[in-house]
C-alpha cells in the first residue's frame, strides 16, 4: 500500500514538473544594433561630445518594437535588445561618427571619458519601426552646437525609409542600423559645415 502511494506521489511530482517546464517561457533571443560604414568626411572639429540620446518612450522597452502603425504597438515578446535602447544608440552613433570623421575624437557623454569639446551633438529618436509597407520607418532630430571661435548651432530633421529584406527580426535590426548610419552621415555633414552664429535650422 505504501509503495503504491509512493509511486502515485512520484508520478504526480513528475507530471507537475513536466507541466511547469512546458509552461515556462524560452529564453529570449537578444539583438544589438551595429555600426554601418559610411563615406569619410575629413575636416570636422577636433573633439565632439555626443550627449545622451533621447528615445521615444514607446521604444524604451527591452522587447523589440515591430510596428506602431494604425495606433497599435506590435511588440516582439520573446526577441529583445541586449542593452538599454538609448545607450545602445549612443554607442553605435559614436562608432558611426568616428568612422565618418577621421581626425575627430567622438566622446560618448555617457561613458567614463570626458574632455573639452569643440562641438556637441544632441539627438532625439522619434520613430524606429516598420511602416505599413514593411519598410523600416526612421525619424530623428539632431542638434549641433559649436564652441570657441567656431561658435554657432544648427538643427536637422532626418526622415528615411529603409527596405527590410524579410520578416526576420535580424533583418529589421540590420535596417535600423542602416538608418542610424544615415543619421550619422547627416550629423557628420553638419559638423563639417561652418556654423551660423546664433541660428538654428
Amino acid at each position: 500500500m505504501t509503495s503504491a502511494r509512493n509511486r502515485r506521489v512520484l508520478l504526480l511530482s513528475l507530471a507537475g514538473a513536466a507541466l511547469v517546464a512546458a509552461c515556462a517561457s524560452p529564453d529570449p533571443t537578444l539583438y544589438t544594433l551595429g555600426p554601418v560604414p559610411g563615406t569619410a568626411q575629413p575636416g570636422g572639429p577636433r573633439v565632439v561630445i555626443l550627449h545622451q540620446v533621447a528615445v521615444a518612450r514607446y521604444l524604451e522597452r527591452p522587447e523589440i518594437v515591430r510596428s506602431s502603425e494604425n495606433y497599435r504597438l506590435g511588440v516582439l515578446s520573446n526577441e529583445s535588445w541586449g542593452e538599454p535602447v538609448a545607450q545602445m544608440i549612443e554607442r553605435v552613433l559614436t562608432e558611426d561618427l568616428s568612422q565618418r570623421l577621421p581626425g575627430t575624437t567622438i566622446i560618448d557623454a555617457g561613458g567614463a571619458i570626458t574632455g573639452k569639446e569643440d562641438a556637441s551633438v544632441e539627438v532625439n529618436i522619434q520613430r524606429m519601426d516598420r511602416d505599413a509597407t514593411g519598410a523600416l520607418a526612421f525619424a530623428a532630430q539632431a542638434a549641433v552646437e559649436f564652441t570657441g571661435s567656431r561658435s554657432g548651432e544648427a538643427t536637422r530633421t532626418v526622415r528615411t525609409s529603409v527596405p527590410v529584406a524579410s520578416s526576420a527580426t535580424g533583418d529589421e535590426v540590420r535596417a535600423m542600423s542602416v538608418a542610424l548610419g544615415q543619421l550619422a552621415d547627416g550629423i557628420a555633414e553638419m559638423l563639417r559645415r561652418p556654423p551660423v552664429t546664433g541660428r538654428r535650422g
